[in-house]
């Protein structure tokens, strides 16, 4: 639902962007590990502000659920990813940030060699390109600004690669924290004005249609908990692993994601029953995916709706701007010294992310579909990198051996990329299984074949 530039919008995001460009150019001269991880000297502040503004690039989706399916946005959207989260800040974070690696692959080396590495950096740029962001900010600039979707992709892209190539990681952070503020204004200057025109709250919520006030929003016990499930790619999730690898000590990394949490579930309140309000106040809505920006609209004042708006692209943009730059130092940092001697990271670095920025526009293009990009990216990494991974921080005696690794990696993401092939038109998986199921009994299997080879050769 395209709509002619309002004014005060495009002012609003003028000025947005122009705070933006003057973050970056702060952090222009940044080089090396500075460019890379912020000199590896984040405070818990500047932790917890970039964790927390990357967490969040799937605004719109979050409306379009809640908006459908009530409050069980927040048991399938929020709880599995707390205690994902939960479990990686209290076994994972002060390890990540105790070891010498400065990226996953760099860790995959550490455990069990180079062949692990080129696996795990392959898996990790797949993971980071960000298209399904990209998709979602050229969805937005539809929105508000009435731009065709490759122009909105094209120009979506273009910016976020003229602030990200100056200051590196630095900039991310910085801009990260903007963001942060800008989000949260957002919702709660939405919220309180949606309660208004709806009676209130506790007429807002005997508004709702019964399915919309069930913890499972009707959608059923195995269908909210293969959420569960999916939410394990926290364990996995590049961005926390840079961060941990970037706090300034491992004591922050920790404390960063559980102060995190906290703040996750208090914009998962906002967002919630700022879409419970829209279910309410929109009941017509012929597109869910509007939710946030047509209860925006209806609402709030010009001024302000200009404002949220503003808050949206935000929202998006600091998940956008952090998958883009992962990718970027994944290509400066692990892709390319595997294909030179001597290598420039940071130039790498900043030609990734023409690379990462052109492959997130042809996938967006071509699938068109963010759920579509998140369920199916995810199942084939979060499979692959699991096991392999978690196991590398755990004694060597509960480590893969050397060459299964590799292997294992590779056997979890093909079956996975399989099974996703295999899906029927209806949606439908062989044998009713999600691909990460499978997948993981491949890793897992790897896992049992290098101890048992491994005990033979001990004579054991």
């Amino acid at each position: 639902m395209g709509q002619s530039c309002d004014p005060l919008v495009v002012t609003a995001l003028g000025c947005w962007a122009g705070g933006l460009f003057a973050l970056a150019w702060r952090g222009r001269r940044a080089s090396g590990l500075d460019f890379l991880l912020a000199g590896r000297r984040l405070t818990t502040p500047a932790f917890v502000a970039t964790l927390v503004a990357t967490w969040y690039g799937g605004v719109l989706g979050v409306g379009e659920f809640s908006y459908r399916h009530g409050i069980s946005n927040w048991v399938v959207f929020g709880v599995p990813y707390y205690l994902a989260a939960l479990i990686f800040a209290l076994l994972l974070a002060e390890r990540a940030r105790r070891s010498e690696a400065l990226s996953i692959p760099d860790q995959l080396r550490a455990a069990y060699g180079p062949a692990a590495a080129r696996v795990g950096a392959v898996l990790v740029l797949t993971m980071a390109v960000p298209a399904a962001y990209v998709l979602m900010l050229g969805e937005l600039a539809g929105i508000y600004l009435g731009a065709s979707l490759p122009l909105a992709l094209l120009a979506s892209v273009a910016l976020l690669i003229a602030y990200a190539v100056a200051g590196g990681f630095r900039t991310v952070v910085h801009t990260n924290a903007l963001q942060m503020v800008l989000m949260y204004a957002a919702f709660t200057m939405l919220l309180p004005a949606a309660l208004e025109a709806a009676g209130g709250f506790g007429a807002l919520w005997s508004a709702l249609p019964e399915a919309s006030r069930a913890w499972d929003g009707g959608l059923g016990v195995q269908a909210i908990a293969v959420w569960y499930f999916i939410a394990m790619q926290t364990l996995v999730e590049p961005t926390f692993y840079q961060r941990c690898y970037a706090a300034a000590t491992p004591s922050v990394a920790r404390r960063g994601i559980l102060i995190s949490i906290v703040f996750w579930i208090v914009f998962d309140f906002l967002t919630t029953f700022t879409g419970l309000a829209a279910r309410v106040l929109l009941p017509d809505l012929p597109n869910p995916v509007l939710a946030y920006p047509e209860l925006g609209r209806l609402v709030l004042h010009p001024v302000a709706n200009a404002l949220f708006a503003v808050g949206l692209f935000a929202t998006v943009m600091s998940t956008a701007h952090s998958y883009l730059f992962l990718a970027a130092a994944t290509i400066g940092h692990d892709v390319a010294p595997e294909l030179a001697r001597r290598v420039n990271e940071k130039r790498w670095t900043m030609a990734g992310m023409l690379l990462a920025g052109a492959a997130a526009v042809t996938l967006a293009l071509a699938l068109r579909s963010v759920v579509a990009i998140w369920h199916d990216v995810g199942s084939v990494v979060t499979a692959a990198l699991l096991l392999p991974l978690a196991a590398s921080h755990a004694p060597f005696r509960w480590r893969f051996r050397p060459g299964w690794a590799a292997a294992a990696m590779i056997g979890a993401a093909l079956t996975a990329f399989l099974w996703v092939l295999l899906r029927t038109s209806a949606g439908e998986y062989p044998l009713g299984l999600e691909p990460i199921f499978p997948a993981l009994a491949v890793s897992a299997l790897a896992w049992l074949a290098g101890r048992r080879g491994a005990a033979r050769a001990e004579g054991r």
